[in-house]
């Protein structure tokens, strides 16, 4: 059962009303919580309520994207460039796997998303390192060097 199965209206009759929604975002979401709580199912705007829910979890997936992304730029200047390596970039590793591992503990569900994604970040990853070390994407391998268990190594650096 997905979530738009909760809304019983036809699919073509489902609308996204014009009003709150789009009018005043917070005053809607703090209308929609009381709703819930006091299980007023009358005033639940269920079109947009599911929208926002599954816009959460895009959320999460899309955290993890982006950390994961950083963190590959810049173990790939590690690797092409380690006489620049600085403490920054140390930094930046440390907080990229930080934030990934915080991500998977409190969504176990996406333990496994960084493996399903990692070769399409790793190629934006490339692009990334290329245009800030100025160099061409030819000199990054063309496919991901790292294993994951090494990329969220906190003690890994190439």
């Amino acid at each position: 059962m997905g979530l738009h199965d909760l809304d019983d209206r036809p699919a073509t009759t489902r609308r996204r009303p014009a009003g709150l929604y789009e009018a005043d975002f917070h005053r809607w979401t703090q209308e929609q919580a009381r709703a819930l709580d006091v299980r007023d199912h009358a005033a639940l705007d269920i079109r947009n309520l599911i929208d926002e829910v599954e816009s959460v979890g895009r959320s999460q997936r899309n955290a993890i994207e982006s950390h994961l992304r950083v963190l590959l730029m810049h173990l790939l200047k590690f690797q092409v460039q380690p006489e620049r390596a600085s403490p920054s970039w140390r930094h930046t590793l440390r907080a990229q796997r930080g934030a990934i591992t915080r991500l998977i503990r409190r969504n176990p569900s996406l333990r496994g998303y960084p493996a399903e994604i990692l070769a399409e970040v790793y190629r934006d990853a490339v692009e990334d390192a290329a245009r800030e070390t100025r160099l061409p994407q030819e000199r990054f391998p063309g496919s991901c060097p790292f294993p994951l268990a090494r990329i969220l190594d906190p003690d890994f650096e190439p």
